[in-house]
């Protein structure tokens, strides 16, 4: 009988499968990482579609100011749509009347863009 142990001054067998397994697993690896980046690519635009649709009849919003702030319109029913802390910033800023207004725009930190 044979035996299946290497043998002392015998050079053991090349075993080609295992450089077989090994590259259709690395091959394997990168298909289900592609499909994972290609299932988060439609998510997200699965996402993005249903924050652009209105909630209440399906129409498409779009954004308009109010009081300084983006908000959500939608073009079909004309509700409008808040994010969270809109509705106090834009009491707040309804509260501070016309010379609260001044004062902030003058005093404000934003940087106006430089004519060329």
């Amino acid at each position: 009988m044979k035996s299946e142990a290497n043998r002392p001054g015998e050079k053991p067998q090349f075993d080609e499968r295992a450089n077989e397994d090994s590259y259709f697993a690395v091959q394997e690896h990168e298909l289900i990482e592609q499909m994972q980046s290609e299932h988060r690519k439609v998510e997200a635009m699965g996402r993005q579609a249903l924050m652009t649709t209105c909630p209440k009849c399906s129409g498409k919003l779009a954004q308009c100011t109010v009081k300084g702030l983006a908000v959500e319109r939608c073009e079909s029913c004309e509700g409008i749509w808040l994010n969270k802390g809109d509705l106090a910033e834009i009491l707040r800023r309804q509260a501070m009347g016309p010379l609260g207004t001044f004062f902030e725009r003058c005093f404000a930190k934003v940087e106006v863009p430089k004519k060329a």
